[in-house]
């Protein structure tokens, strides 16, 4: 359907109802405003201060949202008051607005709360210098800021109501439906050829980046949308099932259909060459492929179709088929390329069925065969064990001037003041649109390449937006509700494009400020020139700042998040190994998820090195190749750990021992590659020797025990052995001889 595919691009609807919330408290504050006879100043007024009171509030919990709101109308007012008895005390007014803006960063150390009393107060502030406000407009100008914080509270709490269970739903909701378009790239791959590969591939990484993105986006809402703990621990492990269970039937459907095993590695760098195409076998129509591409369109109804909507027992008998193919005897003869493909849609299947249950509830069971009665007494002991697990340490943010909020605190408050000196140059009148172009460059970033980003792309855009402020300006004016309407639009776009593209975001804010111009009867072509004029000068005192106080080097602050990444894909890998090797239970879900947050981060940090612009080509080449290899070792470790949490409650299959032998090894590289990382001069040589079969056969235990979990992991202990021994390149970090040449593909 249309509205799954739009609510799987924007999980959540988060951006939609950002969008509509604000243009709804806008306009009803220009109704009220309107219905009162105030002038056009005082109506700018109203819904710039109804747009800054909805935008800022960011907490989660309803009642949470209430109290900051409250108490972020007696802030607006005061900032609203300081602002014209600051005017003419030109000193003092700029010491204010510095303290102000040092402030208003800090704050963001307490929170959703604290950031968003100092968004209202900075934002105010800044809106009284905007429309000019003077001691005797007070009383106008406070009526105006009250009835917008008036009709943000109806908006939110009455007209576009939002719950954290309810976001959590339309999450949920998001994630099926991108599971879904997962699922159904993997059948075209199945069916693509040598000159489509390339493209389906490129397809593929984009959908498994989508879905893992609504995890994550799944994982920050759980606390606030469920009834407990168990109840968000669940449905966090069965969302991570069903991602590395789908994410597995990819690689293994690419391996069937290529001569030699595929690398996994091809689907997770970006734009990276298929090596495969030589080696693309055909997509024979034996019965066995016949019966393959049947259950993955199966596969993908399983997915696609909520539990309500199962008619009859034909969706059963589907689920029944798939989840049979977890038995080896139910498996079709085929090349073992083939069988391990089924073998996955049997994992797959299991772990929708998971999901099923966690987002749907309880479900028939009359037509279940035993296959399936086995997966769901497997659930039952999932649970048990979930319930029991303990909540996970928070991990502790740094004190002093290493602590982000105070940094940054410093940073804009020296760039700031630059700031004031260069757009006082410019323009006695508009020097605090430099200003505003230097705190905005701050938020949200952590280092220098960051800010420099963010600058050049909020320049990009203003200069755009100046352009269509003069076109605009032109066309509408004189027309004050038409005026007015076009900046409902704009500020919809602005909102719904804001996690998009900062850009173009600045493009939409700038085109609508020429329009606010134009009400205030202040517009003219050399005011948007200046616009543009005091952006270029707020980026550039940003950047100087950042550079030269409390600088974050963009390489220093990769480097801290390569450790943690490092740090914490040996977590995961140590923990999962003992488990799989006989040892106690430990929360690995967590873990995982922890591992995940830490390469998101890594990978939002690369971004100024892997620009498209950026000069140094080799470099980028390097860190998109890291990032990957990165992603790769994640992705067979989050497999170690789903396959690691079956053992404990599966009666099928037996820990194996010998794989304690094997994960020291890759524990004990991913602790020489992490000191490398925090210490250049670190002794230690990564270890890269025999290969993790031939280890396992050749320590004397003789052949695999039958039933052991070992044939399950095997290929990713090998693949993420190779794995973090290919970091080492990238890193400069020493590797032994190999006693073994060859590594096996699996």
């Amino acid at each position: 359907m249309v509205w799954d595919r739009f609510a799987a691009s924007d999980p959540g609807l988060l951006r939609l109802t950002a969008g509509l919330r604000t243009v709804s408290a806008i306009a009803l504050t220009l109704v009220v405003l309107a219905l009162l006879d105030t002038g056009v100043t005082y109506m700018v007024a109203g819904a710039m201060t109804a747009m800054t009171s909805t935008f800022a509030i960011k907490d989660k919990g309803v009642r949470d949202q209430a109290v900051t709101l409250a108490l972020g109308l007696p802030v607006a007012l005061v900032a609203m008051s300081l602002g014209p008895l600051l005017a003419s005390q030109v000193v003092a007014g700029d010491l204010f607005f510095v303290v102000l803006i040092f402030g208003a960063v800090y704050c963001r150390r307490f929170g959703d709360r604290g950031k968003a009393l100092g968004l209202i107060g900075f934002q105010i502030y800044f809106l009284a210098l905007f429309v000019g406000a003077s001691t005797s407009a007070l009383p106008a100008l406070w009526l105006s800021v009250a009835v917008g914080f008036g009709c943000s509270a109806a908006v939110r709490f009455g007209l576009v109501p939002e719950t954290p269970s309810r976001v959590l739903t339309r999450l949920r909701d998001a994630f099926r439906t991108r599971l879904a378009q997962l699922v159904a790239m993997q059948i075209e791959l199945l069916d693509a050829g040598p000159e489509q590969l390339e493209k389906v591939l490129d397809d593929m990484r984009r959908r498994t980046a989508r879905l893992h993105e609504a995890a994550l986006m799944i994982q920050g809402r759980l606390e606030e949308g469920t009834r407990d703990a168990d109840e968000a621990a669940l449905l966090q492990r069965r969302v991570a099932d069903a991602e590395i269970a789908t994410e597995r039937l990819g690689m293994l459907l690419l391996n069937a259909r290529s001569v030699e095993s595929a690398d996994t590695l091809t689907l997770h760098l970006p734009h990276a060459p298929v090596r495969l195409t030589d080696d693309w076998r055909p997509a024979a129509e034996d019965d066995a492929t016949i019966a393959l591409r049947r259950d993955l369109k199966a596969l993908h109804l399983l997915v696609s179709r909520p539990a309500a909507r199962d008619g009859g027992t034909a969706v059963a008998h589907l689920r029944n088929r798939l989840l049979g193919y977890r038995d080896e005897e139910k498996l079709p003869s085929a090349p073992a390329g083939i069988q391990d493909a089924f073998r996955g849609i049997g994992e797959a299947a299991r772990s929708v069925l998971g999901l099923r249950l966690a987002l749907d509830g309880p479900q028939d069971e009359s037509d279940d065969s035993p296959a399936t009665t086995r997966s769901r007494e497997e659930f039952d002991a999932e649970d048990i064990a979930l319930a029991s697990a303990g909540k996970p340490e928070a991990a502790k943010d740094p004190g002093g001037l290493r602590r982000p909020t105070t940094r940054a605190a410093f940073q804009v408050s020296v760039g700031s003041v630059l700031a004031m000196i260069g757009g006082e140059l410019l323009s006695t009148q508009r020097w605090y649109w430099a200003v505003l172009t230097c705190w905005v460059v701050f938020l949200n970033t952590a280092s220098t390449g960051e800010i420099l980003v963010k600058g050049y792309r909020r320049l990009l855009g203003t200069f755009l937006g100046a352009i269509a402020g003069v076109a605009l300006a032109g066309l509408v004016g004189g027309h004050t509700w038409l005026s007015f309407a076009l900046v409902l639009v704009f500020i919809f776009a602005m909102f719904f494009t804001a996690p998009l593209s900062y850009a173009v975001m600045s493009f939409f804010v700038t085109a609508m400020l020429g329009l606010l111009y134009t009400l205030l009867n202040s517009y003219s072509f050399d005011v948007l020139v200046l616009r543009i004029e005091e952006t270029a000068i707020g980026a550039a005192c940003g950047v100087v700042a950042a550079v030269l106080v409390l600088p974050v080097r963009t390489d220093r602050r990769t480097d801290e998040l390569l450790g943690t990444v490092l740090e914490r894909l040996g977590d995961v890998v140590s923990a999962a190994v003992e488990q799989l090797s006989g040892g106690p239970a430990s929360d690995l879900l967590s873990k995982a998820r922890s591992l995940d947050t830490a390469l998101d981060e890594l990978r939002d940090s690369t971004g100024p090195l892997t620009l498209p612009v950026t000069p140094l080509r080799g470099r980028r080449r390097t860190v998109r190749y890291l990032v990957a290899l990165l992603e790769t070792c994640a992705y067979h470790a989050r497999s170690l750990a789903a396959t690691a949490e079956l053992v404990p409650q599966s009666k099928t299959i037996a820990a194996d021992p010998r794989l304690h032998g094997a994960g020291q090894r890759i524990a004990h590289n991913i602790g020489v590659l992490a000191a490398y990382v925090e210490d250049e001069g670190a002794a230690g040589e990564v270890e890269s020797g025999a290969t993790i079969a031939s280890t396992l056969r050749d320590d004397g235990s003789g052949t695999q025990p039958s039933g052991t979990v070992t044939v399950r992991v095997l290929r990713h202990l090998q693949r993420l052995d190779e794995g973090v021994v290919g970091l080492a390149r990238p890193l400069a970090v020493p590797v032994a001889e190999r006693a073994e040449a060859g590594a096996e593909r699996g």
